[in-house]
């Protein structure tokens, strides 16, 4: 969540331009990224091998794939996260370039030297070469594999961020294989078919549903994330882009009117599931339709 937090501050600044509260909060998001350099709980840290950010303790799920049945975590994803990875990358550029304009290149240099090393890292670690689209957790910490080459929405915050940490020769490929195994009319699934543990409907009693939440089930907010990476590759495309929300002008007469439910069913008709009004899912169709307004 600190690491959204990074991502909050940098939208507030692009709309207001509020230095005054930016110096205000710099020494505690320059705190933020001292704590998990040096390491805090559940496992959380930078690993001084290659300078990217792992976590994850027995029984604990910390990512936002983060349901738990009884003592069973269904995607404990511990390790090193895609998505996780992408978001500190995007925390260290963003710092550097505040700490600078605030406090001086000399201060920032640190910070640069961080997001240059992760940015090194990442790109010869998660690179699938042989699927050509990004592992989505590495070092997993539990488990035979050493490697989750589960095929996830995650990896796309690697190119959505204001501070891609994939290298950009890369981009197209993530972003086409996304779009056919990913998106549908209202949002994207969670996994993808074809994976042993992929669940085409969420329904049942509770631990059905938990086993299937983030395991196929669409996720509306996904489509965010998705029409941000699919601009940089094609920023003239807003039209196209645009055409991706259509599926959402029938759901908000179908569940709770005139609002979009948090998750679907990950296969036709994509029944609405889940809350009925979800925050996230409004705000990410809303933000996308003025993204994508003529």
């Amino acid at each position: 969540a600190t690491l959204w937090f990074f991502h909050a501050v940098d939208r507030y600044l692009v709309h207001t331009n509020d230095r005054a509260t930016l110096r205000q909060i710099l020494p505690t998001l320059i705190d933020i990224l001292d704590h998990h350099a040096k390491g805090t709980h559940f496992g959380i840290r930078v690993d001084p091998a290659d300078g990217l950010l792992s976590q994850g303790q027995e029984g604990y799920q910390l990512t936002w794939m983060d349901a738990k049945v009884g003592d069973l975590v269904v995607t404990p994803r511990r390790g090193k996260a895609v998505e996780i990875n992408a978001l500190y990358y995007n925390a260290l550029r963003l710092a550097e370039g505040w700490v600078r304009d605030e406090l001086g290149a000399e201060q920032a240099q640190p910070l640069r030297e961080n997001a240059d090393r992760a940015y090194a890292s990442f790109n010869a670690r998660f690179w699938n070469h042989e699927g050509g689209y990004l592992l989505d957790v590495i070092d997993v910490l539990d488990g035979d594999r050493k490697d989750d080459a589960a095929f996830r929405p995650n990896q796309l915050l690697a190119i959505s961020l204001a501070n891609p940490v994939l290298e950009p020769s890369r981009w197209a490929g993530v972003v086409k294989q996304v779009r056919e195994r990913l998106v549908t009319p209202v949002g994207l699934r969670s996994l993808a078919p074809g994976h042993p543990d992929y669940k085409p409907k969420y329904f049942g009693d509770l631990r059905a549903r938990d086993l299937a939440y983030h395991q196929g089930t669409v996720w509306a907010w996904l489509i965010g994330p998705f029409i941000d990476a699919f601009l940089k590759v094609y920023p003239e495309e807003r039209a196209q882009a645009r055409k991706l929300l259509q599926g959402f002008s029938g759901h908000v007469s179908e569940a709770c009117i005139g609002s979009i439910s948090e998750i679907f069913d990950a296969e036709e008709p994509y029944t609405p599931r889940g809350c009925v009004a979800q925050a996230w899912s409004v705000a990410e169709v809303l933000r996308c339709m003025v993204k994508t307004a003529e």
